[in-house]
């Protein structure tokens, strides 16, 4: 070996020292990096349990208050035949809670002071228990429809409160998740709730009532397991918020769709029972099964809803209008009705979704705010409904019924046009994530 040589040997030889020490270094980062993905898996974990549990709480929500509107639509002949009055008069007790209901939510929305949605929820599901138990022991028509107009307050402030919370509670990012559990909340209880309705109704009206007591009772232990959070920032005052670009076209256009939507909910119960001459077991689990197109239609509307929710609009609204005048003029038999029922319900379920994203992009307007004015919007509609249906019933008739509601529900097609220029392009961000996935 060259003297030349030895020294770049020595030169090769007195570098490896180095190069271990960078192998420890690189263990040592190594170790740290694990140690933070685990930190940041822990904490994604926990973020996802939060989520979880907050998508759970707005679920059990919104299933007891849609359980408060359903617990009548199975039993209205039976409620009619015992307190001596017509099949129309007793549907007009979604009218008195729909009223009541109108009022709460109007309410939401003029109110100018911050909001608790947490403690708007308590006291939404306080007033469905008490109007639940009320409705149970109601002693005359009138005591009864008392008890209906607690229970439609503090359904519509859960309803409002509950939406709101889907998109106050959950980081932005997540949103989609909360709010499509929380929708899927009200097809629920038909699912799972009409049957119970109408087993229980094959013994007495009275005990339907059991269904939205219950479901009250857990979603209330729910909500006082939550921390409070942050009251809800101020809302504009009625005159401004109604000047919003496409405010109050788009309540229009929900009002429209909800009064034919109600219409339908409210008396189908009572056109399986009386012009198919079902009893209220098989008329009860009919819905049950048919509320399962509601279901599908909103996970249906989500996937479309981006970028397509005017053409989703447009759609179901003339499609809407046929289905629902088939129903009161066609009845060749049990099965063909609670089919196209389910029809309905699908159609009914994607304008939802479509109608509920929309509210949630107008501009400057917060989540509170825009969903008291869709509740309010919802519940006045649901008393449009109710008065109107009563009234083609009674003077034509299951194919007045029809007529009057899909009247109702192809009005919402031009309220839909004027609606979407304002917005066109955009979409709820929460809706527009969750569309993505």
């Amino acid at each position: 070996m060259t003297g030349r040589q030895g020294v770049a040997f020595h030169a090769r030889s007195t570098s490896l020292p180095p190069c271990r020490w960078t192998v420890g270094s690189t263990t040592t980062d190594t170790t740290e990096s694990e140690t933070i993905m685990n930190e940041r898996g822990t904490t994604t974990r926990s973020a996802r349990a939060a989520i979880a549990a907050a998508s759970a709480t707005l679920f059990a929500c919104l299933l007891a208050a849609q359980s408060g509107l359903l617990a009548l639509t199975p039993v209205l002949a039976s409620v009619a035949a015992d307190f001596d009055v017509s099949p129309a008069t007793a549907g007009q007790l979604r009218a008195v809670s729909g009223l009541a209901a109108v009022v709460a939510a109007a309410g939401l929305v003029v109110a100018a002071r911050h909001r608790d949605l947490r403690r708007l929820l308590t006291t939404g599901l306080s007033a469905i228990t008490v109007g639940a138990v009320a409705s149970a022991g109601a002693p005359s028509f009138w005591v009864l429809a008392g008890a209906q107009a607690v229970l439609g307050g503090g359904i519509a402030l859960v309803l409002a409160a509950g939406l709101a919370a889907a998109a106050s509670w959950v980081p932005p990012e997540r949103r989609a998740t909360a709010l499509s559990w929380a929708l899927v909340g009200q097809p629920s209880a038909w699912i799972v709730g009409m049957p119970v309705v109408g087993a229980l109704g094959t013994h007495s009206w009275r005990l339907v009532w059991v269904l939205p007591f219950a479901a009250s009772v857990v979603a209330l232990v729910a909500v006082a397991l939550r921390r409070r959070s942050a009251p809800e920032p101020g809302h504009l005052s009625a005159r401004t918020l109604l000047r919003r670009p496409g405010t109050a076209r788009w309540a229009v256009g929900e009002f429209l769709a909800y009064a034919g939507w109600a219409g339908v909910l409210v008396y189908s119960g009572s056109l399986l029972t009386e012009a198919h001459g079902a009893s209220v077991s098989a008329a009860g689990t009919a819905l049950g099964i048919g509320a399962v197109g509601f279901v599908l239609g909103i996970f249906t509307g989500r996937r479309w809803v981006t970028g397509s929710a005017r053409r989703l609009l447009l759609v179901t609204g003339p499609v809407l209008a046929v289905a629902t005048l088939l129903l009161g003029a066609f009845r060749p038999s049990f099965l063909f009705s609670v089919g196209l029922f389910a029809l309905i319900a699908f159609f009914a379920g994607a304008r939802m979704i479509a109608g509920s994203a929309l509210g949630l992009d107008l501009d400057g307007v917060g989540p509170l705010q825009a969903m008291s004015l869709r509740a309010a919007a919802m519940q006045s509609g649901y008393l449009g409904g109710s008065v109107l249906g009563g009234i083609g019933l009674s003077v034509a008739g299951w194919p007045g019924l029809g007529a009057v509601l899909a009247t109702s529900l192809l009005l919402t097609v031009p309220a839909a046009v004027v609606t979407f220029p304002a917005a066109r392009g955009r979409c709820a961000p929460a809706f527009a994530e969750g569309s993505a996935r």
